[in-house]
């Protein structure tokens, strides 16, 4: 066979570069993704469940003392099975996960924080008849301890804070308050209690005081595995809604929950409110999304580091969007799921608003119980629709010159609610009739949709609202039914500080010494 030179090699795989981009633009273009409380929610993100964005949550911290900051917390890699070794579930080395806040209700990121991860084998070996043969697990003995000798592959991540556009902004990097280092260790997940004997302890070892470049006072960060905390009775809502009618407008609990008994990963930040907000304007409007490199070359011989698989390269592609829970399941059509997870809040208007103003699921829930009287609403464009997902609601969260565009928005300046006073019905208490009353019982216009706490039942909340709950009966006949999955979430299931979402389930329930430690 002829030897080619360097320089053909070189051309050719430019122009496999440039063929593999093509192709996965055509992919892209045609098959785009979507979000909200998203697992597995649209066609494409289901290949690649590193960056699916599960959940996003924005609140002004409800931790003693700390009412001054907001918490964002962006969740990614779905339905994470307790035993999920041995390679568990680390982020993606290749990928730019981020967080955009719009703080000019313009529709434009204002700020952005970007995680970037590192995945890096250590290679533990052992002496095998003379031989140093490398171990299959992730660890070789018990962790205690940040970054220990027992860990086998060490996983760190570098944030940085871009202000204006999320690419051609100013760019710094987010850094350590003790020490000002810019990498950071992420907690290896929760492999089992002989193994992490108290993974409570040591994953707050990897939580960080941090300077933020541009805010007078450190935040907090935390990445890492948690407790799943969004629950949904998804198994039987996808199956048509397999609920009889007197459970789904009845308990709120007793629903089985697909997300019960799984895990979710973490990214979590808690900010001082001073340096998200601009000016005279308390609104902040947040979503988080996830991006790969437009080009991939997989090696038909990997070798023996962990990035030896593939190589990446081009301009970043969005591949995963998600603001206000449940927007691409409940609201976007299957058709166009894709599309929504690549697109930005500032062509909402233009790309989604049909689904807003005249959404199918009402009609698909009348269709499904118009045996027990159950009626979708009849005004029509849904403006009570618009302005929970688009715009936000006048008087509570909606920001001055607001460009309609889907996305979770907070008024800052509204007064935080006690975790054990939280209703988890959220604002949506506040509406009485179609009206605003602040002083109706169970108001608590510190949940969503103003933001979302962990507590904050959005399911429940999110049914009522497509239903009618706020608007007028005349517009809404069967509007004010307790519509509910059955599947209960509320804010004692959660830890009142920072990062809130609970320590993960471990992938091995045993004790140390094998007997079960919950017999």
């Amino acid at each position: 066979m002829q030897r080619k030179s360097a320089s053909y090699i070189r051309t050719t795989l430019a122009a496999i570069t440039v063929a593999t981009a093509a192709l996965a633009s055509l992919v892209i273009a045609t098959t785009t993704p979507a979000e909200a409380s998203s697992h597995r929610e649209a066609p494409f993100i289901t290949r690649m469940p590193k960056v699916d964005g599960t959940d996003f949550y924005m609140f002004r911290s409800y931790e003693t003392g700390r009412s001054d900051f907001v918490t964002l917390i962006a969740n990614y890699n779905p339905l994470q099975d307790a035993p999920g070794g041995p390679n568990f579930f680390m982020m993606d080395p290749d990928a730019l996960y981020e967080i955009h806040l719009d703080n000019t209700g313009d529709a434009k990121e204002d700020i952005t924080f970007q995680f970037r991860f590192k995945n890096n084998l250590k290679d533990t070996q052992l002496q095998i008849g003379g031989k140093s043969v490398s171990i299959p697990l992730i660890n070789s003995g018990p962790i205690s301890a940040v970054n220990p000798g027992t860990l086998n592959v060490r996983e760190t991540y570098s944030v940085n804070i871009v202000r204006g556009n999320r690419r051609s902004g100013a760019r710094s990097a987010v850094t350590n308050s003790a020490g000002g280092a810019s990498e950071f260790d992420k907690p290896v997940d929760n492999i089992g209690n002989k193994s992490l004997p108290d993974y409570a302890a040591y994953a707050a070892q990897h939580q960080y005081n941090v300077n933020i470049p541009g805010c007078a006072t450190p935040g907090k960060m935390f990445v890492g595995q948690r407790k799943e905390g969004f629950q949904v009775n998804i198994g039987e809502i996808i199956d048509l809604i397999n609920i009889p009618t007197a459970r789904i407008v009845g308990s709120r609990s007793g629903g089985r929950s697909a997300t019960a008994n799984k895990n979710i990963t973490t990214l979590a930040l808690e900010v001082p409110i001073s340096c998200l907000t601009q000016g005279t304007e308390t609104v902040i409007g947040g979503w988080t999304t996830a991006s790969l490199r437009q080009g991939r070359l997989l090696n038909s011989v990997p070798g023996s580091d962990n990035h030896s698989s593939s190589k990446e390269g081009g301009p970043w592609v969005q591949v995963s969007r998600l603001g206000s829970p449940l927007v691409n399941e409940l609201i976007i059509g299957l058709k166009d799921k894709d599309k929504f997870n690549a697109s930005k809040p500032l062509n909402d208007g233009t790309n989604f608003a049909d689904y807003v103003t005249n959404p199918t699921l009402p009609a698909l829930i009348e269709l499904l119980y118009a045996a027990d009287g159950v009626k979708a609403p009849t005004k029509f464009p849904r403006t009570d629709l618009v302005a929970a997902f688009l715009t936000g609601v006048s008087g509570v969260n909606q920001p001055s010159g607001v460009v309609a565009s889907e996305m979770l928005r907070l008024n800052t300046a509204l007064p935080v609610t006690a975790a054990a006073a939280q209703n988890s019905l959220g604002a949506a208490q506040c509406f009485v009739n179609g009206v605003l009353t602040l002083s109706n019982a169970g108001c608590d216009p510190a949940g969503f949709p103003n933001g979302r706490r962990p507590g904050d039942d959005v399911v429940d909340i999110e049914l009522r609202v497509a239903q009618g709950f706020l608007l007028p009966l005349a517009d809404a006949p069967s509007g004010q039914l307790p519509y509910t999955d059955g599947a209960l979430v509320e804010s004692s299931q959660f830890d009142m500080a920072f990062p809130y979402l609970k320590t993960p389930l471990p992938g091995s329930p045993n004790g140390s010494n094998g007997v079960p430690a919950n017999p």
